[in-house]
């Protein structure tokens, strides 16, 4: 599945967004404050609210009144999130749109409204397989049979908590094939939070192995599972870890007594391998980078904010031929960055940035900038652009999180 478009709507600094022509893999800049963070708690925000539900997801970020835009008014304004992603079904490719509406009554947020829709054929208008509003809907049970008329349909009536996903419910049955899909593709989203002290030290032998975390805490669980499982897999991130790392010639995930992992490092100049508390944060950064852009079970969706932090800008150019590779085998990903470095390995269609204007965010991408284009075409590069202010209301100043 690839995410094609994100409608916005009343989502903090984003008041009235549409961002169409989503790429394989999309690059965000933009001056602090535009809202790069807040474009990617998008895919955050809609997988809390399925793993707990709407009130909760919404608490976390400090209540409906901080999520909704300033200047709309909680009482009877609300929020609009819509994505338009391709997926098959019964082996035809079709363009399938979520769109889920969020209100307030009386202090308690609700879901307004939620659909889920696609055209059944070549013509006509999409059709709604799923549609709730305020906890209560329908739900279209068979289909894939796309040569029956809609009479034929076979109709569910449902019933949820008003302040729960309705794909959250019927997404477990295999029966409503299109919001099963929607939901495993939100649980498999990986918003990257990765934090170079939780991935450092020895870690109990217990938990999620297959699978790097968010926050990157279960590395050297990861790293032990690639090595014992997918030896092919862990001997490219070391071959790929030996050309971007200058001295390290191998990396051992090992089992302590005790029951711990550790990660051993070992340079070339030195017989023993050293602890990855001795490894500088780039180093352990570049590895965790490789475990998750390597892991045999891609992740549909990768999000990861400002991956050039502790790492060499000369390093720029081969990380992102890594996310682009990985984008190509299949796995979307969106990534924000400061780094002029990143940019230049970049192409214009990759690429995109956040402007504020009048209080609002607008995005903007390079490849409808006639100017870039032209400059681009001379052989420029985007780094380059960006530095020199080329990206009219990005400032390249800004290097901290937006």
């Amino acid at each position: 599945m690839r995410i094609e478009s994100i409608r916005l709507k009343n989502f903090k600094a984003f008041r009235d967004v549409h961002l169409t022509g989503v790429p394989q893999f999309l690059v965000v800049v933009g001056a602090n404050g535009t809202g790069k963070s807040t474009l990617f708690d998008l895919f955050g925000f809609l997988r809390d609210s399925l793993k707990n539900n709407v009130r909760q997801a919404l608490d976390a970020r400090g209540r409906f009144a901080e999520v909704l835009s300033r200047g709309a008014d909680p009482r009877h304004d609300s929020i609009l999130i819509e994505i338009q992603f391709r997926m098959k079904i019964t082996g035809v490719d079709r363009l399938v749109t979520y769109s889920l509406e969020i209100a307030q009554r009386e202090n308690a947020p609700y879901v307004k409204r939620e659909l889920l829709r696609y055209k059944r054929g070549q013509y006509g208008s999409p059709f709604h397989f799923l549609d709730f509003t305020e906890g209560k809907g329908k739900a279209i049970t068979n289909e894939e049979d796309f040569h029956a008329p809609d009479s034929e349909l076979k109709t569910e009536q449902q019933s949820v908590s008003p302040d729960t996903l309705a794909i959250k419910g019927l997404g477990q049955f295999e029966r409503f094939k299109a919001a099963n899909a929607f939901r495993a593709l939100i649980e498999s989203w990986h918003v990257s939070d990765f934090h170079i002290e939780s991935a450092r030290g020895r870690k109990e032998a217990a938990g999620d192995s297959e699978h790097l975390s968010n926050s990157g805490d279960n590395l050297p669980r990861v790293a032990q599972y690639l090595f014992e499982n997918h030896p092919k897999t862990f001997d490219a991130i070391l071959q790929a870890m030996k050309r971007r790392v200058p001295g390290i010639s191998d990396v051992e995930p090992r089992l302590t007594e005790d029951g711990y992992l550790t990660l051993r490092f070992k340079d070339g100049t030195f017989q023993t391998p050293f602890l990855d508390r001795y490894v500088s944060d780039g180093t352990i950064k570049m590895f965790a980078y490789l475990v998750l852009l390597y892991d045999p079970g891609a992740h549909p969706l990768l999000c990861v904010e400002e991956p050039e932090n502790q790492l060499y800008p000369t390093l720029m150019t081969e990380l992102a031929e890594e996310f682009r590779d990985y984008a190509r085998r299949g796995g979307q990903v969106l990534v924000s960055t400061h780094s002029p470095d990143f940019l230049n390995a970049l192409r214009i269609e990759e690429v995109c940035w956040l402007v504020k204007k009048n209080g609002y965010t607008e995005i903007r991408k390079a490849v409808e900038d006639e100017q870039i284009k032209a400059y681009m075409a001379d052989g420029d590069k985007l780094g380059h652009l960006w530095k020199q202010g080329f990206f009219t209301g990005a400032d390249p100043s800004g290097a901290t999180r937006g």
